[in-house]
């Protein structure tokens, strides 16, 4: 099943009009990009949040995935699956990664989501990491919105809107139900992403049309959110109420920025646990034990006294309503471990901005 009709807006034209070809070969081709060799190491472009979609036709909306951000490298019938941070997940994904491999193409990057979907149409990150974890990537599906490069030919400095018009034509003429193309749409941004909030989904995505692909956090790229939710590291654990085997609470942070050492201390999540996440996440956990907190703001008080430290690797999650004036979550709720993201790379979305 598709995702659910969001067409509160006009179609964008990229999802009218065809390219001249889609071989990215040739003269006429050639305008579209440059001919170079695909670097070894790919950096996607991010987005950065802001509190209200952007207006005006020079943007496009889509929406936020749920799921894992994945950069698909094709050559001749075969793709590698990598995650934001590089990992190669090929291995984890194999009958998808076949798929992709499919793509009437026979060299491409593509840039896009892998999600599982609920009945539905929306994506559920809970419901893929259970497939990952249970080796079972039948049923996922490869959400693409990019294309970077083409048969020999770079088209990150080509504007978006370009890009797009490329990669529909691709994603149509295979006609594959895993690999499928995200659709987009002009203007009326708060529109766009009331609608997407009525459906439950996490958010938007807004995107200057005209603007080539650049690597790295910037402002071309928007990500609008229905609900606060974010990664966080696990420093810590707290005493559970019952079986001295689980936990009770994880203690979570963030990178600091202001010069002191080790994590902010952003508050702990004790909700949104299954029996199998708590038994999953506990064995991880009970690797990972240090005597000195990683926090440079550790709990104080009782809960101190309840506190395991650990090394800060795993990185989890969390979504949450709201920040108390000292920066605590509020209502936070557990969705998942981002096995995608590096410890490193997690600061404060607030602090991104």
């Amino acid at each position: 099943m598709g995702l659910p009709d969001l067409s509160v807006s006009r179609r964008s034209p990229q999802n009218h009009k065809q390219p001249a070809s889609t071989r990215c070969k040739g003269e006429a081709e050639s305008r579209l990009g440059r001919r170079a060799p695909v670097p070894r190491i790919l950096e996607p472009q991010l987005a950065t949040l802001v509190d209200h979609a952007p207006e005006g036709d020079g943007w496009i909306h889509e929406v936020k995935f749920d799921g894992y951000r994945v950069l698909s490298q094709v050559e001749r019938g075969s793709a590698r699956l990598l995650t934001r941070s590089g990992l190669d997940w090929t291995h984890r994904m194999p009958s998808l990664a076949n798929a992709i491999g499919d793509l009437p193409v026979s060299s491409a990057v593509l840039d896009g989501e892998v999600v599982a979907l609920r009945r539905s149409g929306l994506s559920d990150f809970q419901l893929l990491q259970n497939s990952l974890s249970a080796g079972a990537d039948a049923e996922l599906v490869y959400y693409v919105f990019d294309l970077l490069y083409c048969n020999g030919f770079d088209l990150r400095a080509a504007p978006l809107q370009t890009r797009k018009e490329t990669l529909r034509s691709i994603i149509d003429k295979a006609r594959c139900t895993r690999v499928r193309f995200s659709e987009s749409y002009a203007g009326r941004g708060a529109d766009f992403k009331a609608s997407a909030c009525r459906l439950g989904l996490e958010g938007i995505i807004s995107k200057r049309v005209d603007q080539p692909y650049r690597p790295g956090r910037g402002r071309d790229w928007l990500k609008v959110k229905c609900l606060h939710r974010q990664e966080f590291v696990i420093g810590g654990y707290t005493d559970p109420g019952g079986s001295p085997a689980r936990f009770g609470a994880l203690l979570l942070g963030v990178q600091t920025q202001t010069g002191s050492p080790g994590l902010t201390y952003v508050g702990k999540v004790g909700t949104g646990f299954s029996e199998t996440s708590i038994e999953e996440i506990h064995a991880r956990l009970s690797t990972l034990g240090t005597s000195e907190s990683p926090f440079h703001n550790p709990p104080r008080g009782a809960d101190a006294r309840r506190c395991h430290w650990l090394k800060p690797i795993i990185v989890a999650e969390v979504e949450f309503s709201s920040r108390t004036n000292d920066g605590l979550l509020r209502h936070p709720t557990f969705r998942g471990l981002r096995d995608d993201k590096r410890a490193a790379e997690v600061t404060s979305e607030e602090q991104d901005r």
